[in-house]
């Protein structure tokens, strides 16, 4: 529905106009979705189809980055309507509150440091 709606070719002006780098506005778009919907598999579905526009109006675009960006956006901020979420806490017997502050906090712990190695990667590709 967003993919079709339009949403990707709005996102590819507002970022060729704002000249926000497009590694980060994958990131960014994933990471969003991520967060509304608490399926990883969703955030890098949608980012995906809502970053490729991106792709045709900037040139030089490495893909390849911004298929590792839109998968470390996906893993940020793992909450209550994530299926992993629960899986880790019943696994480990663990309550919410420590299933926060472990897998949360690791999984954006991994996206954020994933996202400054593709950044840092980026420079040298």
């Amino acid at each position: 529905m967003l993919v079709t709606s339009g949403v990707g070719d709005v996102i590819g002006h507002m970022a060729v106009t704002a000249q926000i780098n497009p590694i980060l506005l994958a990131w960014l778009v994933a990471a969003v979705i991520r967060v509304a919907t608490g399926s990883a598999t969703v955030a890098t579905i949608t980012g995906a189809g809502i970053v490729v526009p991106v792709v045709g109006m900037i040139p030089g675009v490495n893909r390849e980055l911004l298929v590792l960006a839109t998968g470390a956006g996906s893993l940020i901020l793992s909450h209550v309507n994530d299926a992993g979420f629960w899986l880790v806490k019943q696994y480990f017997n663990m309550t919410v509150a420590e299933t926060f502050k472990t897998w949360t906090a690791m999984e954006t712990i991994l996206s954020v440091v994933a996202l400054i190695f593709i950044m840092l990667l980026s420079l040298v590709v």
